[in-house]
């Protein structure tokens, strides 16, 4: 049976004020005198002065906690339905002089709302009434949460003095009043980022602008200006932001990276670059009088704005007294489905292949920021289908999944990937990924562990899939155990997407007709001849031509959708080395990464750039991008 909802009843404070108010002044003044007053009253005396209860429903309470039941009086009474939940909140402010505000008819204060910004009102559910010399009242649902009114004392450096909404009516006033009033906005529409910085600027006296110290981390607008800045980040989908300084007196430059580019932001004066630092370091809970040395830290910044984005800082001292930062926005993404990052069909099937075995190691390899741990969680998406145990070892976890048990490393405690690998291997996995073979120690742990039983992934910084076994070699592995461990090796790359809404298609000219074809045989260290050329042209009219055997490209135009850069998103090209006898009769030899290439292309292996070039075909990317991102 449900239980109707009852109004709070009119409580009163001991000196005889209502707890409910809906005047500023009478909110102001019960406010103030909360301060002073001695919190004395208990709460089930106030219930029956009120007429809420009888003093035989009290007593029973009563006698049941002396009986044994510790449970609090208000508490009890709501199990037994002799209040409802919003008399009881109702009456426990009364009790401690709280003052209960009914929002729906109190009008705020304007300067009240400018002060706190509508994406922190709204996010926390506070709502600033009035804004009295330093001191700012909100209205909370719960004016205990000490969190939120530290934050909105950093954010305002005002005195903050919360009361309670009455239960019910917090939601729709806060929502109202940023509805018709947005701190910041002119017209109803957001703040850029260039009227930010015009509006801290005009914060700055004229004759204090070579005064680096003036503009101050705590600052309304630079916070404001912060908070956009990460804002706009995640909306462009960057995977970076670089604040850049070369000397004191030379301009701030912030830079986004967007897929895989640096191109220009914002560019502040140079008084701002301190402050701005500073800020960072706060919200990274890194030391702000630390100048010397590197640090870096995370920020949580679900805690400063409305979006749910960790970011990795690193602060990095650089020449003439100026720290260089970067923040890595780390989104907490879910893995891709395998099929999503740009694998090819033969290619797609030879991996699936290769992790269907129960034991063995499986290698992703490329320089940093290649996407090798996108493909190693779209590989665990695959596994992980609850009836084997994965362990993970990341530094840092960029990629969460359910059902995985990830770890993050943490070398400053000794806690290394060798460590977590042998920590592993003593509570039983099925699967183990360790983010990257660092250490001859780390590879030989893991070798060993793909041949006791363990499906063992891992990446390496490694140009290509040749190198890559050539590389291991190098560190000391034994060949015969390893040629036995190995399934597959994945090199991998990333190039643009041409923007799906505005390349446009053209048909091929020859020369670059020809210049692919050449690329491609040479890619597979074939001589380039007149006979190569036309089976090469035949196969790939017959595969990627029209109808007349004629062969066309796509090409980049600009428009809204992808900021005029004629390229959005960014996808995988890939070669993938699948371990066969000879492959491994040549590392158990010793044999050398051009050796170990030659067997893999004779195996139908495509190199980097051949993936790349069919995928220009298929107009996904164009040329450029694939010649930028690979080796021949």
């Amino acid at each position: 049976m449900t239980e109707s909802r009852r109004a709070p009843h009119e409580f009163k404070f001991r000196n005889g004020h209502q707890v409910i108010l809906s005047q500023a002044e009478d909110i102001w003044q019960a406010a103030n005198d909360r301060l002073h007053l001695v919190h004395d009253c208990r709460l089930g005396e106030l219930l029956v002065t009120n007429g809420v209860i009888t003093p035989e429903q009290l007593l029973e309470v009563l006698t049941m906690q002396q009986r044994g039941v510790h449970r609090p009086v208000g508490r009890l009474l709501r199990e037994r339905r002799w209040i409802s939940e919003d008399e009881l909140n109702v009456a426990l402010a009364a009790s401690v002089n709280m003052p209960v505000v009914d929002c729906a008819s109190v009008q705020p204060d304007k300067h009240a709302l400018a002060a706190v910004p509508g994406e922190l009102a709204i996010r926390a559910q506070v709502l600033p009434l009035m804004l009295r010399h330093s001191t700012l009242v909100v209205a909370m649902d719960d004016p205990s949460q000490r969190p939120v009114l530290d934050e909105l004392s950093f954010l305002t450096n005002l005195r903050i003095l919360p009361v309670m909404a009455e239960p019910g009516t917090l939601v729709d006033a806060v929502q109202r009043a940023y509805e018709g009033f947005r701190p910041g906005k002119a017209d109803g529409v957001d703040p850029t980022i260039d009227q930010l910085a015009a509006q801290l600027s005009n914060e700055v006296p004229e004759a204090s602008q070579e005064t680096s110290d003036v503009i101050t981390e705590s600052s309304s607008a630079l916070v404001r200006l912060v908070n956009t800045m990460i804002e706009d980040a995640i909306q462009r989908h960057a995977s970076d932001i670089h604040i850049e300084a070369t000397t004191p007196q030379t301009p701030v430059v912030i830079r986004f990276r967007c897929d895989g580019v640096l191109s220009p932001y914002l560019e502040l004066p140079p008084r701002y670059r301190h402050a701005i630092v500073a800020r960072l370091k706060i919200m990274s809970d890194l030391d702000i009088a630390e100048h010397r040395k590197p640090q870096d830290g995370k920020i949580d910044f679900s805690r400063f704005g409305p979006s749910a984005m960790e970011l990795r800082v690193v602060i990095v001292p650089t020449s003439h007294g100026v720290e260089d930062v970067v923040l890595r926005l780390l989104s907490g993404a879910k893995p891709l489905p395998l099929e999503d990052i740009g694998l090819n069909a033969q290619n797609l099937q030879a991996l699936r292949d290769s992790f269907a075995k129960p034991y063995g190691l499986i290698l992703i390899s490329g320089p940093t920021g290649c996407g090798k741990t996108t493909t190693l969680h779209s590989v665990l998406r695959e596994l992980n289908s609850g009836d084997r145990k994965i362990w993970t070892a990341e530094d840092p976890i960029e990629i969460t999944q359910p059902g995985l048990c990830q770890v993050q490393v943490n070398s400053r405690i000794g806690w290394t990937f060798a460590a977590a690998m042998r920590t592993f291997l003593r509570a039983d996995p099925d699967v183990v990924m360790i983010g990257e073979m660092r250490d001859e120690e780390t590879a030989r742990i893991a070798i060993e562990a793909s041949l006791t039983g363990h499906l063992v992934l891992s990446t390496l910084h490694t140009n290509s899939a040749a190198e890559s076994i050539a590389r291991l070699l190098e560190m000391g592995m034994d060949p015969f155990n390893f040629s036995d461990s190995l399934l597959a090796v994945l090199a991998q790359r990333l190039v643009r997407r041409l923007c799906p809404s505005c390349k446009r298609r053209e048909l091929a000219r020859p020369d670059e007709v020809a210049q692919m074809a050449q690329e491609y045989l040479r890619s597979a260290h074939q001589e380039v001849t007149a006979q190569s050329t036309d089976a090469l042209l035949a196969r790939w009219r017959q595969v990627h031509g029209d109808a007349q055997g004629q062969l066309w490209l796509h090409r980049k135009a600009g428009c809204k959708a992808c900021d005029e850069r004629g390229y959005k998103g960014r996808m995988g090209i890939h070669e993938l080395l699948v371990s066969n006898d000879d492959i491994r009769h040549l590392i158990r030899h010793r044999g050398s990464a051009a050796e170990i290439l030659a067997k893999a292309l004779s195996a139908h292996m495509l190199t980097i750039r051949q993936d790349g070039i069919e995928k220009v075909w298929q107009g996904l990317t164009d040329l450029s991008e694939v010649l930028a991102a690979s080796n021949t």
